[in-house]
């Protein structure tokens, strides 16, 4: 397995091939516990990337003839990766495992093989499908768990800024805050779950069922229309009437049910879309727990420009934080996802903080 030598190493080739060596061991480790939390074909293609780490390590032990005596720390996003595997195994590791292993040192080392550069390519898909499956598990919750907060975060600052500006006191600011909480968190709540069993209840009404297999006993086997049945569900010409014929076969021998499952060629559609009660839930409480943000500096007695400065602060944070987890999450640059939610939220509070100050007469 080890790439033949084009010069002698030197003892900075060997500096790097031991920093390889650590961070394919962390890596591996990552793997391990992310599978020990897991069950079933999930735990055996974590298992399997393990597995494929240690060829990778024992490639570098080859090469430095042995373990060192020294080696180097693992860099910064193993050891976190490491720590996070061993107490969340979510998502969240599989998205920042996915970005690591998209940025592989092999393609430029001379010393590692084409089947480690191969199996580095292939390990990015590999991750990218555990976590696309992750995704897909979370998308219905997440997607209005994340709308809620930020909405929460910009809607208030926009509304307690602007409110703010024109002068009044800021008794008034903190009721309007806390009223803006209340009212945008239970109309984000209802909002959800109205949308999302809407939805759920629309694919409903689109999914296949057996009444018309049910009755393939009464069919003639070779003159039939089950097969057009299936060709409106999706299935090609040939594959239609090979099911059909099958079906019509197995209910004239009174053994339909044993002989073929019910077709769904649907499938996965509710999961895909979420629960109703859960994406209701997340919207209610996200979009309070950042509208409360906003709310703070006035809840702890500040006023004036000091409120208005902590509150810009606190919702700041907050919108850099979800901007970066969103980043994470869809495999895309943290920082820039982060800058993005922090110009969106800035700009529409600019907006109603100019507006308080043309009818009002200033901060109170």
């Amino acid at each position: 397995m080890t790439a033949p030598a084009a010069t002698e190493p030197t003892p900075a080739d060997r500096r790097r091939w031991a920093r390889y060596l650590v961070e394919e061991r962390a890596e591996g480790m990552v793997y391990q516990k992310l599978a020990a939390r897991r069950g079933g074909e999930e735990q055996e293609i974590l298992l399997r990337l393990a597995d494929a780490e240690r060829r990778h390590e024992q490639h570098w032990l080859d090469l430095l003839g042995g373990e060192p005596k020294r080696l180097p720390r693992a860099g910064i996003r193993s050891r976190l990766l490491g720590w996070m595997a061993g107490r969340f195994g979510s998502i969240f590791v599989l998205a920042l495992a996915q970005s690591a292993e998209a940025r592989s040192p092999y393609d430029s080392e001379q010393y590692a093989t084409p089947a480690m550069r191969a199996d580095e390519k292939i390990h990015y898909e590999v991750v990218r499908g555990l976590a696309a499956r992750g995704r897909r598990r979370l998308s219905g919750s997440f997607r209005a768990a994340v709308f809620g907060a930020n909405d929460g975060l910009v809607s208030n600052l926009a509304l307690v800024l602007g409110i703010g500006a024109t002068g009044v006191s800021s008794g008034f600011v903190l009721f309007s805050g806390i009223a803006g909480l209340l009212a945008g968190a239970l109309s984000m709540g209802a909002g959800e779950f109205v949308s999302v069993r809407s939805q759920r209840e629309l694919l409903a009404a689109t999914e296949a069922n057996e009444d018309a297999a049910d009755a393939a006993g009464d069919l003639d086997i070779d003159e039939n229309e089950l097969a057009l049945v299936y060709r409106a569900r999706g299935m090609a010409q040939e594959e239609a009437l090979t099911r059909a014929h099958r079906i019509v076969e197995a209910a004239k021998a009174g053994a339909r049910r044993a002989a073929t499952g019910p077709v769904n060629v649907q499938g996965g559609d509710h999961d895909i879309v979420g629960s109703d009660w859960t994406a209701a839930i997340s919207s209610f409480l996200l979009f309070a727990s950042g509208a409360i943000v906003p709310v703070l500096p006035w809840i702890f007695g500040l006023q004036g420009i000091a409120a208005v400065v902590l509150a810009l602060v606190l919702v700041g944070i907050a919108l850099l934080s979800t901007g970066a987890m969103v980043g994470v999450l869809s495999g895309g640059p943290p920082l820039r996802r982060a800058l993005r939610q922090l110009a969106i939220g800035f700009g529409a509070a600019a907006v109603t903080y100019v507006l308080g100050l043309l009818f009002g007469v200033g901060v109170a």
